[in-house]
Parts: structure tokens; sequence; C-alpha cells
């Protein structure tokens, strides 16, 4: 019988909470019932497994971004937004780094996988029509922002530019200008396949 007040999300809300604090390799079936008080058993009236507790947590944490990119755009455009959907994902990660990791995380496939997925490029799209880049050219731009902002910010973690001047921030917001200056000069090719 599922325990009273225990549900999918309730755990990935607790795995997330664990992933902050200890990383999300930590997000494990035992540990995750520990921090809620049951034995690891009670688990899989709810979950099936640390597979899918993690996915879960992905999932939690695709929303938390999306909500927070959605905030930072609202009535935005050009550079100011830019600015802050980037802001955005970088002070998300700085705030929560076990769920900024656990982001990354490929999940099983499933149609929540899929929506959540999906309004992450319908905010870069967004993004994009303030800079009239093309539609056919948007998976081109999209690509170049998650790889430059997530790049980045992995980057950054793991102290890639801890041991040299100047301070990240500035170069922060130098490839935010870079980013705002090609999205506004992008080129188009007839080529595209």
């Amino acid at each position: 019988m599922p325990r009273l007040g225990l549900n999918p999300d309730h755990l990935a809300l607790a795995g997330a909470e664990l992933a902050d604090e200890s990383g999300f390799e930590a997000v494990t079936i035992s540990r995750v019932a520990r921090r809620v008080g049951v034995q690891p058993a009670s688990l899989y009236s709810h979950v099936d497994g640390s597979a899918d507790l993690r996915d879960r947590v992905a999932m939690l944490v695709l929303g938390e971004m999306a909500d927070a990119a959605t905030s930072a755009i609202a009535g935005r455009s050009g550079r100011d937004a830019l600015g802050a959907f980037a802001d955005s994902y970088r002070d998300y990660a700085h705030r929560h780094p076990g769920r900024y990791e656990a982001s990354h995380r490929r999940t099983s496939p499933s149609p929540r996988t899929v929506d959540e997925g999906r309004r992450h490029s319908t905010l870069s799209a967004a993004l994009l029509r303030g800079y009239a880049v093309p539609e056919p050219e948007h998976v081109h731009a999209i690509r170049l922002l998650g790889s430059t902002i997530h790049g980045f910010v992995t980057l950054e973690f793991t102290g890639g530019f801890a041991h040299s001047a100047p301070a990240a921030e500035v170069s922060w917001d130098r490839i935010v200008d870079a980013l705002d200056h090609l999205l506004r000069t992008w080129p188009t090719s007839s080529t595209d396949v």
C-alpha cells in the first residue's frame, strides 16, 4: 500500500534537493528513501527504480528551468531578452548545481520528456523571432544558444575559467554580446539539407 503523502512528484522533489546537496549521482532509491523516512522498498509503489526516479528529477528540473526562462524573457526582446534568457539558465545552474547536472541526463523517451524538451525549443524560437532569424534556420540557432550557454556553465563549474583573468562574468557579458551580434546578422545558406 502506498504511504500517505508519498507520490512520484514528492520523490522527484526529494531527489532534486538531494542532488543539490550531494550531486546528481547521489540520487538513488536508498538515499531518497532515507531522506523521506521510509524503507527503500516503499518507493517502488511510486517509481520503477533509480532510473525512473532520476528521469523524474530531470523532468522536474527541465520544467523549473523552462519556467525561469519564460519569466525572464516575458515582455523583452532582442539583446535584453537574450541576456535574460541566458542569465536564467546560468543563474539556475549556480543556485541548483545538482539539479542542473540532472538536466543533462538522457532520459527515457516519453510524452513528458518530449513536452519538456519542446518547451525549451519553443522558448528559444520565441527569442529568435525577435531577431528575425528565418524559421528554417531556427534549429541551427537553437543549437548554438544551447551549446554556448551550457558549455560556458559546464566549463565554469569545472574550474575552466578559475586560473585566468578577466573574471568569468566579464567573458559571459562579452559572449552574450557576441551572440546578440550573430543573431542580428544570422547567415543563411541555400545548401541546407
